[in-house]
C-alpha cells in the first residue's frame, strides 16, 4: 500500500468507529468500550476482548444532560449520550477508570441511563508510585478480570497477558515513531490525527500492520529528502483532545503542522512500555505507577510543564497550542504552570477552548491566525 492508501484506510477507521464495532461484532469478537484516559487495554486484550476507546464525539447533548450538570466535561457527556441513542449496541460491558471527578461521576449514570451495557469500575490510586500504590492498582485490575470472566465467560491467564503486552509494546514504539516522523514530512495535522485516532478503535495488531508500513514510507520520503515544507509553522498542541476536523482545518488553512503532542488521546498514551521482566499482571500495574506528565494523574512537582517546553525545543516548534477542554478542571489547574513556563522560555503559546458541543469555530479562527501571524 502507498503512503496515501495508509492514512486513507486509517480516516476511514477513524471517522466511523461505529462501521468497526459492527465488524468485530460481525466476526463474532465481543467488545468492550474503554472510557479514557488510562483504561487497562493490554488486560482486556489478553482475554480474546476487543477492546475500543470511548472518546464521545462532535454532537449535541440532549438526554445525557438529565444526569450531569451543563458545565461538567463534554467528552463524558457526550459518552453517555451516544450510550442513551444506543450507538454503542453490542458492545459487552464498558470499563471506566477514575482519574478524575467526572469520570467518577458517569459510571453510576451509566447504570441507570444504559443498563443493557454493564458497567465495570477500574479504580486507580492517585500515589500510584509506592508499593502500595502499584499493589493497590493490581487489585483493581483483579476485580476488573472477575467481571470480564463472569460478563464475557472468558478465562484470564498470565501468559496470554505477556503477549497483549509485548503486542502494546510494539504499538508504542511505532506511534512514538510515527511522531517524530509526522514532524519531519509531509502530513498534515487531518492525517495526523486521523493516524491516532484510528488506533483507538483498532486491534493494536491489526494497526501495527498499518503503521510499519506508513512508517517505512515515511522514512523513504525523509531519505529521499522529501521533508515538511520549511515555511510551515510548527507547534505543540496540549490537551485532552485535538481531533476535531474543522479545529484541525484552521491549522492548516494557517500554515501550521503539529511538530509534536502531549494530547491524552494521542501521544500521552504511548509514552511508558510495560516492563517485560516482571510478572504480566504486576509489571502493568507498574506501568500505570511510572505514567506520568498527565493532568489526571497526580504529580506534587508538576513536569509536565517542562516535558511541554522541552518537546517544543526538541522539535523545534515555533509555538504551543493548548487545546483545553471547556470544564475539565485538571487541564485547566495544569494551564496556568504550563504559560508560566512557555513565558519563561520565550516560547509563543495561546489557549484555545473546545467543546464536544461546538458548532462555531470564528473565535478559535481568529485566535489562531493571530497567532500565525505572530509566530512568523
Amino acid at each position: 500500500m502507498t503512503k496515501e492508501d495508509i492514512l486513507n484506510e486509517l480516516q476511514k477507521i477513524a471517522s466511523s468507529p461505529k462501521a468497526q464495532l459492527q465488524k468485530y461484532l460481525g466476526a463474532g469478537k465481543k467488545v468492550i468500550g474503554c472510557v479514557p484516559v488510562y483504561t487497562p487495554e493490554e488486560l482486556i486484550h489478553s482475554m480474546g476482548l476487543v477492546p475500543m476507546g470511548l472518546w464521545g464525539a462532535d454532537i449535541q447533548i440532549k438526554d445525557a444532560k438529565n444526569f450531569f450538570p451543563a458545565f461538567i466535561c463534554s467528552i463524558m457527556q457526550s459518552v453517555l449520550e451516544l450510550g442513551m441513542k444506543g450507538s454503542y449496541k453490542g458492545l459487552s460491558a464498558i470499563v471506566v477508570p477514575s482519574l478524575c471527578d467526572s469520570l467518577k461521576c458517569i459510571g453510576q449514570n451509566w447504570k441507570y441511563a444504559v443498563p443493557e451495557i454493564p458497567f465495570i469500575p477500574m479504580t486507580y490510586p492517585q500515589n500510584r508510585v509506592a508499593d502500595f500504590g502499584i499493589t493497590f492498582t493490581e487489585k483493581g485490575y483483579l476485580i476488573v478480570i472477575k467481571e470480564l470472566e463472569r460478563i464475557c465467560g472468558v478465562k484470564f491467564d498470565e501468559e496470554s497477558l505477556k503477549k497483549s503486552i509485548e503486542i502494546y509494546n510494539t504499538h508504542n514504539e511505532l506511534m512514538r515513531e510515527f511522531s517524530s516522523l509526522a514532524a519531519e514530512t509531509e502530513i498534515t495535522p487531518r492525517q495526523r490525527s486521523a493516524v491516532f485516532k484510528s488506533a483507538l478503535f483498532m486491534l493494536k495488531e491489526e494497526h501495527n500492520g498499518l503503521m510499519r508500513e506508513l512508517n517505512d514510507a515515511l522514512t523513504a520520503e525523509k531519505q529521499n529528502g522529501k521533508t515538511a515544507q520549511t515555511d510551515k509553522i510548527r507547534v505543540v498542541t496540549s490537551g485532552i483532545l485535538a481531533d476535531n476536523g474543522a479545529l484541525l482545518k484552521i491549522l492548516e488553512d494557517n500554515n501550521i503542522i503539529i511538530a509534536g503532542d502531549d494530547v491524552a488521546a494521542e501521544s500521552r498514551q504511548y509514552r511508558t512500555d510495560c516492563c517485560t521482566q516482571s510478572p504480566p499482571l504486576r509489571a502493568l500495574a507498574e506501568k500505570f505507577a511510572h505514567m506520568d506528565c498527565c493532568s489526571v494523574l497526580y504529580d506534587a512537582d508538576k513536569k509536565r510543564a517542562d516535558l511541554i517546553t522541552d518537546l517544543a525545543a526538541d522539535r523545534k516548534a515555533d509555538g504551543v497550542i493548548v487545546m483545553q477542554t471547556k470544564f475539565c478542571d485538571p487541564e485547566e489547574f495544569d494551564y496556568v504552570i504550563i504559560k508560566e513556563a512557555c513565558a519563561a522560555k520565550k516560547i509563543p503559546h495561546i489557549i484555545v477552548e473546545i467543546d464536544r458541543q461546538m458548532t462555531n469555530y470564528d473565535q478559535a479562527r481568529t485566535i489562531i491566525q493571530s497567532f500565525a501571524e505572530m509566530c512568523r
